[in-house]
């Protein structure tokens, strides 16, 4: 997350960051506990966007399950737009344990940037999900969960970075 602010804030785009209360225990020596339930991660997004002055003016996101729980509330929060950096369709291994119910009704206009090997969801499986049509797929050829491909396939992790930043400064600049 840091090197896509950076690259954000390379675009011109102010960008924004935050921990969830889980990862701030972690990172003061907390150990690796589970993540907050569901509703103490939606209430800490709500905060930081109250914080930044309502949804309106801004472009929300995270990777993972921050962008998960950002996809959550961007309705609610009346979000000008959302970005998800390797969304987490379902758990690694279990296909059959999606988690896109709230996918098919978003209104909010949507980036998801994924890696075609992502082991949280694949074009194949991704295809085949009810999404809004207010969500748009960037799909980067053959990089995981965090982009990265494999060497084999002539690609780079700083190519893939790079072609995310570019796809996210677009969008963003097109909904603010």
């Amino acid at each position: 997350m840091a090197a896509m602010a950076d690259g954000l804030a390379g675009e011109g785009l102010r960008c924004a960051r935050f921990e969830f209360p889980y990862m701030q225990r972690r990172r003061a020596g907390g150990g690796r506990g589970a993540p907050d339930p569901p509703p103490v991660l939606r209430a800490a997004w709500l905060a930081v966007i109250a914080e930044l002055g309502g949804g309106q003016g801004l472009v929300i996101g995270g990777k993972s399950l921050g962008g998960r729980i950002a996809s959550l509330v961007a309705d609610e929060a009346a979000a000008a737009g959302l970005v998800c950096l390797g969304y987490p369709f379902h758990p690694p291994g279990q296909p059959a344990r999606t988690r896109t119910a709230h996918l098919a009704a978003l209104r909010t206009p949507t980036l998801i940037v994924q890696g075609t090997r992502d082991p949280f969801g694949g074009p194949e499986e991704v295809s085949s999900y009810q999404l809004s049509p207010a969500i748009r797929i960037l799909w980067l050829e053959d990089g995981d969960h965090s982009w990265k491909p494999r060497r084999s396939s002539g690609r780079t992790e700083q190519e893939h970075l790079q072609a995310g930043i570019a796809a996210v400064a677009a969008f963003a600049r097109s909904k603010l």
